[in-house]
């Protein structure tokens, strides 16, 4: 019997992933396990005003927020930038809300990103590698945890209602503009030179 001789077979390189094929699983995590919308493109980017609404401060200022006994949702950390998840429609009240609670005019570095917005998807949890810088959670989402978002109580769902309505929005706002005003205080203080 012959061996015919082997025919070149041309093998292509290894494939790099790309950051498209690296965030596919995170598209899996957010939209089949949560139901999070994700905006077409790369990178993963989280769509806001439909879930949830997002709260966004310096990291030093949102490091102090989270020692604080108020309770929040899920946290990410992008950068030098925290992000913590409230209900949606909270961003439209942000600026009423801190007229109310005396923090108009002040400049916070205090924002929110809601309706038509986007924020870049953090690594899911539990998720071995991450590239570097990426969006990181520090208090990860579960599954149904929108209804337990800090928001605004609904008509007749005071204090003393009895009905659940989630952490209070004025709360957590209340705690981010004073932890952002200390933070650029402490910024702009110079500091002693260590001896």
């Amino acid at each position: 019997m012959a061996v015919s001789p082997i025919s070149s077979v041309v093998v292509p390189p290894p494939r790099v992933p790309t950051e498209r094929d690296v965030c596919a699983p995170w598209s899996h995590w957010y939209e089949r396990v949560l139901g999070w919308k994700l905006a077409a493109g790369s990178p993963a980017q989280l769509v806001t005003g439909l879930r949830f609404d997002v709260l966004e401060l310096p990291a030093d200022a949102g490091a102090e927020v989270l020692r604080r006994p108020v309770p929040t949702g899920p946290v990410a950390l992008m950068g030098r930038r925290m992000r913590f998840l409230v209900a949606p429609g909270s961003a439209e009240e942000l600026e009423g809300l801190l007229d109310w609670l005396e923090w108009g005019g002040v400049p916070l570095d205090l924002t929110a990103v809601g309706s038509g917005g986007r924020i870049t998807a953090p690594v899911p949890p539990g998720w071995a590698q991450s590239p570097r810088g990426a969006a990181v959670w520090l208090r990860p989402p579960e599954l149904g945890c929108e209804a337990s978002l800090p928001s605004l109580p609904a008509p007749g769902q005071g204090a003393g209602s009895g009905r659940s309505a989630g952490p209070g929005l004025v709360l957590l706002v209340a705690a981010a503009a004073t932890e952002c005003h200390r933070a650029r205080l402490w910024r702009r203080t110079p500091q002693p030179l260590a001896s």
